[in-house]
């Protein structure tokens, strides 16, 4: 049987990447730091997905074990005869992910030179692959053949997957709720070995394009819409329910429609209007899903990297400048941020507070001069 080693066991992992290599025919291994977890799905051998749709549907991911983060001689036997490898464990822990894959892969050409590794980055990062690459290198000889012994592809994780309450997690420790929304877009041009041929697996010759959209518009359109409604509609939790104000709908599908054109500017050759729009009213439609239970803190919250200067308003808000594009709605958006309240169990995010009390003791200037690195003379001019 065909086999997937992934770094990280959380929710992507398990309702995204998991699922979609298990329906594939594949023997799914789970390397992560938590060991309740681990024991679960080797004691199992499988999990649940929870599809929460206007259907429901229980899917059981099969051919499952886990291996401990800490194992780190095993991991690399592992690798060592595993051609594809996938990291969905975030950002802050690649640096730790990176002598693990190491390891692996220099054992893996010291048995078999010929052999080469296939390494799906399902991180939502751009240029995920050159980041990757310069944390494996530190890890590896210096004449070690890297960029012809590991494919490095970059993706686009569209699929949303909340948080679930203590009491849900306790039901089963290892199942966890999801969307229908089941479709990973790969870079095709970074796979080594033959690309898998799966359902649920879609290839793209230019992945920056995809991953923008992802952040240009499924990113920001979502944290807008919290922001624009919370500032509305502070006592609501959800997200179901803020959208079901046509005003907030409106304004968020019209900052979308802005992100949209300036994505269109940057890739005119990968996007049409049609595609675009089409995209924009998928995402509110899923936006709206009243049993994915997505808060208003989980999608808006963390506002100092959300805001930041490399994230998903401010690259739009800045591309949107430098093509001469409109973007009034997108800054609504972002001034509504400077109001955001929401909390989780009635605790405030500090990331949340960093920000919005810099914006009542210094201004939305600051704020923008100092988290997004955007020259508020050019914005609030407009």
């Amino acid at each position: 049987m065909k086999k997937i080693l992934i770094f990280g066991a959380g929710k992507i992992g398990r309702a995204f990447i998991g699922q979609i290599f298990s329906l594939g025919g594949y023997e799914v291994v789970f390397v992560d730091v938590a060991m309740d977890l681990i024991n679960h799905l080797n004691v199992r051998g499988k999990y649940k997905v929870k599809i929460r749709e206007q259907f429901t549907e229980t899917i059981t991911v099969q051919n499952v074990r886990g291996i401990p983060a800490s194992e780190t001689k095993q991991i690399a036997e592992e690798i060592a005869v595993t051609d594809l490898i996938a990291t969905s464990a975030g950002l802050n822990a690649l640096p730790d992910i990176a002598p693990l894959v190491a390891e692996g892969i220099l054992l893996k050409y010291r048995r078999n030179p010929d052999r080469v590794t296939d390494i799906i980055l399902a991180e939502n990062l751009r240029d995920a692959g050159k980041y990757f690459s310069g944390l494996l290198v530190k890890h590896l000889p210096p004449e070690f053949p890297l960029s012809k012994k590991a494919g490095l592809i970059e993706t686009s994780i569209g699929k949303m997957v909340p948080l679930m309450t203590e009491e849900e997690m306790a039901e089963d420790p290892s199942m966890v709720y999801a969307e229908a929304y089941n479709t990973l877009i790969v870079d095709g041009k970074g796979f080594l070995n033959p690309i898998p041929e799966m359902d649920g697996i879609a290839p793209k010759n230019n992945i920056k394009a995809w991953v923008d959209r992802k952040l240009f518009i499924h990113n920001m359109g979502h944290a807008l819409a919290a922001y624009f409604g919370n500032a509305k509609h502070p006592e609501i939790e959800f997200m179901f329910e803020i959208l079901a104000d046509k005003e907030i709908e409106t304004l968020t599908r019209n900052a979308m429609m802005e992100s949209g054109e300036v994505l269109r500017a940057i890739y005119p050759l990968e996007f049409s209007k049609e595609e675009i729009g089409n995209h924009i009213e998928d995402l509110i439609r899923r936006f709206q899903n009243k049993l994915l239970g997505d808060t208003v803190y989980r999608v808006g919250t963390d506002l100092r990297r959300k805001l930041g200067k490399s994230d998903r308003i401010a690259i739009p808000l800045r591309y949107a400048n430098q093509y001469q594009l409109p973007f009034s709605h997108m800054l609504t958006g972002y001034n509504a941020a400077m109001q955001f309240t929401a909390k989780n169990n009635n605790v405030y995010n500090p990331s949340d507070t960093y920000v919005t009390d810099m914006y009542k003791e210094k201004g939305v200037a600051f704020v923008m001069r100092k988290i997004s690195g955007l020259d508020p003379e050019i914005y609030l001019e407009k």
